[in-house]
């Protein structure tokens, strides 16, 4: 457990910052942002309990809220992906695998399964970010454009974290 809160805290130490100070100003033609501090969500073991999964996603959020001047816009959008994290984890491994206590990864879980689990985590998490942010349905063109261009573009970035990641942790 001590391996995993050293990991969990310079990542969080990394991503938090580069996410307010560089990657929100990574914008795609005014459209597209990547959200790469879902990461830190992301490699939460299995084996973690629900709370403290919900803990550690809506400090995340918190962390990224007050250094961004979102006023709980990424607490709520992290705790319920937090919340649901388990059932779409199951989605795409059985209920059997468990994955030992460690995180899902694509060495983890395989390529195929890992990629349609980050796919859906990022997903929900832009569906409910930008909604919650428009807050209003009047555009629904540019809300459509902002959640289906912000999905692949923090997928690509978050898939080629993973792997960055996983070959340092081979190492």
């Amino acid at each position: 457990m001590t391996k995993f809160a050293v990991r969990f805290a310079i990542v969080f130490l990394l991503l938090i910052p580069l996410q307010a100070i560089v990657f929100n100003h990574l914008v795609i033609f005014n459209v597209a942002v990547p959200l790469v501090f879902l990461y830190l969500i992301v490699i939460l073991p299995m084996s973690l309990g629900p709370n403290t999964t919900m803990a550690l996603s809506f400090l995340s959020g918190f962390a990224l809220d007050i250094l961004c001047d979102t006023p709980g816009v990424n607490s709520l959008c992290c705790t319920v992906l937090a919340f649901s994290r388990r059932r779409l984890f199951h989605l795409y491994v059985s209920m059997d695998d468990d994955l030992g206590g460690r995180s899902p990864s694509s060495r983890t879980m395989g390529h195929s399964a890992f990629m349609k689990f980050l796919l859906t985590m990022v997903f929900i998490y832009c569906l409910m970010l930008f909604t919650i942010e428009a807050f209003q349905i009047f555009n629904i063109r540019l809300l459509l454009l902002r959640i289906f261009a912000s999905t692949p573009y923090t997928f690509v970035l978050l898939y080629a974290i993973d792997s960055l990641f996983g070959r340092a942790a081979e190492a």
